[in-house]
């Protein structure tokens, strides 16, 4: 992982178009990351829960138990889920390995579903607009400096992986599932190992003991830094292309944010 520390937005700008450059012969294209403390890592929402290294058979089985009540206080209904099925993809490397590689996880769009409403996620979530991905990491900055990770896979259109090291796998957005998936421009990642069985593995660990030339031309990850006194500016320069917390969330919520940052900010 490459890190870059920025002074401005405009810096910030240049460098995106930098980078697509350096990126235009991936077919993937780049994916966009905004966290709002640049000192946290690149963690999923099941690993900010503690649960680090989990086996993905388990993780199958709770979110399997939950589905009752699930479609019992929503509208919603997902028929297909057979615990036993995934249990038997999982069992061996090659089987599961090569769905991943072909971009197909079990119970996808149930998995997106439960992760836009705030149940912990084995997928990492991103965006196809820097914009937004900007808008994420200045809407409620924490710290000091805020981060936009940039995230290209296979940037020469081709990947190695074996089975003693973990592998990021990119799995679309485009998938019937909450209506913030397409509102936020949605991708997702999820990094998984074998050991004595399929586990999640964090991100980072791709990365680690490598320098670029090293990934290439596997996975490749650009962390941007950027004060977040630069707040108001680009929230100000996001709110005027309509990019804001009720455009990406669609909420009443979200409306009454927006108003009150454009009338009591501005």
């Amino acid at each position: 992982m490459q890190q870059i520390e920025l002074s401005a937005w405009e810096e910030f700008e240049d460098q995106v178009r930098s980078l697509k450059d350096l990126t235009k012969a991936s077919i993937s294209g780049l994916l966009f990351r905004g966290q709002d403390d640049s000192s946290w890592p690149l963690d999923t929402t099941l690993e900010r829960s503690g649960r680090r290294n989990f086996p993905i058979k388990d993780y199958y089985r709770v979110i399997g138990g939950i589905k009752p009540q699930i479609e019992t206080f929503t509208a919603m209904e997902w028929d297909n889920f057979d615990y036993s099925q995934i249990d038997e993809l999982l069992q061996g490397y090659d089987t599961f390995s090569l769905r991943l590689s072909a971009g197909k996880v079990p119970e996808y769009s149930y998995m997106l579903y439960l992760r836009h409403h705030g149940f912990p996620s084995l997928l990492l979530d991103w965006t196809r607009s820097p914009y937004i991905a900007a808008y994420f990491a200045f809407r409620r900055p924490k710290g000091k400096s805020v981060s936009i990770y940039v995230f290209c896979d296979a940037p020469e259109n081709m990947k190695f992986r074996s089975s003693d090291k973990p592998a990021i796998h990119h799995i679309g957005g485009n998938v019937r599932t909450h209506r913030r998936n397409f509102l936020q421009q949605s991708g997702y990642t999820i990094c998984t190992g074998f050991q004595d069985q399929w586990r999640f593995a964090l991100h980072t660990e791709v990365f680690q003991g490598t320098t670029p030339d090293e990934v290439i031309p596997q996975d490749v990850l650009w962390k941007l830094n950027l004060p977040s006194n630069e707040r108001s500016k680009v929230l100000k320069l996001l709110d005027d292309c309509n990019l804001n917390a009720f455009s990406l969330f669609g909420s009443e919520e979200s409306l009454m944010e927006a108003i009150a940052f454009r009338e009591m900010s501005f």
